[in-house]
C-alpha cells in the first residue's frame, strides 16, 4: 500500500527541469511587460530575446530527458501568450502608439489577441507534419517586433514618428500568427548528431559577427523568417499554376 501510494504520488507530480525554463521564460517575459511599461526600451527588448532562447530550451530540454508533459504544454503556451503576446505588445504601444489614443492600443491588442489564438490552435490542430508549423511562430512574431524596436530605437529615432508604419507591422506580424502560410519549424535538426568541424567554426563565427551587431542581424534574420513563408507560398503557387497551364 505504501508503495501504491508513492507511484500515485509521482504521476501527480511535475517534471522540474523543463518547467523550470518555462518559468524562466515567464519570469522573463513579465520583466519586460513591467520595463516596457516603465519606459526601459533596451530592457525590454532583451528581455524578450532572453525569454525567446529559454522557450526554445524548455521543449529541447523536455525531448531530451522524455519528460514531456500534457501540463508541460500547457504551462508552455501560458508563458509564450505573456512573453511573445503581451510584452511585445505593451513594448510597440509605449513606444510608438502612446500619442495614437484608442487606436494604438487597438492595434496592441490586435496582436495580442492573434497571439492568443495562434497558441490554441497549435495545440489543439494537430496538422501531423513536425517539419513545418502553420502560421508564424508566437517567438518569430516577437523577435521581428522587438528587433525593430531596438534598431530604430538605438538609430535615435522617436518611435511616434513611425507609428503608422510600427502599427501596420504590428497588424501584419499578427496575421501571419493566425494564417495558414507553412513556415519552416527546425525540428528536423538533431543537435546529438556528429557534424564537421567546419561547421562548429562557422558556428563560432556566426555568434561572434552576432555579438558585434546584435540589433540588426537579429532584425534582418527574423524578418528574413517572417518573408520566407509568404514567399514560398506564392512561389508554391505559381508552380502549381504553370502545372495546371500546361496540363
Amino acid at each position: 500500500m505504501p508503495q501504491a501510494n508513492h507511484t500515485r504520488k509521482q504521476k501527480r507530480g511535475i517534471y522540474l527541469l523543463p518547467n523550470l525554463f518555462t518559468t524562466s521564460a515567464l519570469f522573463a517575459g513579465f520583466y519586460a511587460a513591467l520595463a516596457a511599461i516603465e519606459g526601459n526600451f533596451d530592457q525590454a527588448v532583451i528581455a524578450i530575446f532572453i525569454a525567446l532562447v529559454l522557450d526554445g530550451l524548455d521543449g529541447r530540454v523536455a525531448r531530451l530527458t522524455q519528460t514531456q508533459t500534457a501540463f508541460g504544454a500547457e504551462y508552455d503556451s501560458l508563458s509564450d501568450l505573456i512573453a511573445f503576446g503581451l510584452a511585445p505588445a505593451l513594448l510597440v504601444h509605449q513606444w510608438a502608439f502612446a500619442e495614437m489614443g484608442k487606436l494604438g492600443w487597438f492595434v496592441a491588442f490586435i496582436y495580442t489577441a492573434t497571439t492568443a489564438l495562434r497558441l490554441a490552435r497549435f495545440n489543439t490542430v494537430q496538422t501531423g507534419d513536425k517539419k513545418y508549423f502553420t502560421g508564424l511562430p508566437s517567438p518569430s512574431a516577437a523577435a521581428i517586433l522587438a528587433s525593430t524596436v531596438w534598431i530604430i530605437h538605438d538609430g535615435g529615432y522617436p518611435g511616434a514618428a513611425l507609428d503608422w508604419l510600427i502599427a501596420s507591422l504590428t497588424v501584419l506580424v499578427g496575421l501571419l500568427m493566425v494564417s495558414n502560410i507553412r513556415y519552416y519549424s527546425f525540428k528536423e535538426i538533431d543537435f546529438k548528431d556528429k557534424v564537421p568541424f567546419i561547421s562548429a567554426v562557422i558556428i563560432m563565427l556566426g555568434l561572434a559577427v552576432l555579438l558585434t551587431r546584435p540589433a540588426p542581424i537579429l532584425f534582418t534574420l527574423f524578418l528574413v523568417y517572417g518573408l520566407s513563408g509568404p514567399v514560398t507560398a506564392l512561389y508554391r503557387l505559381r508552380r502549381h499554376r504553370q502545372r495546371q497551364t500546361r496540363n
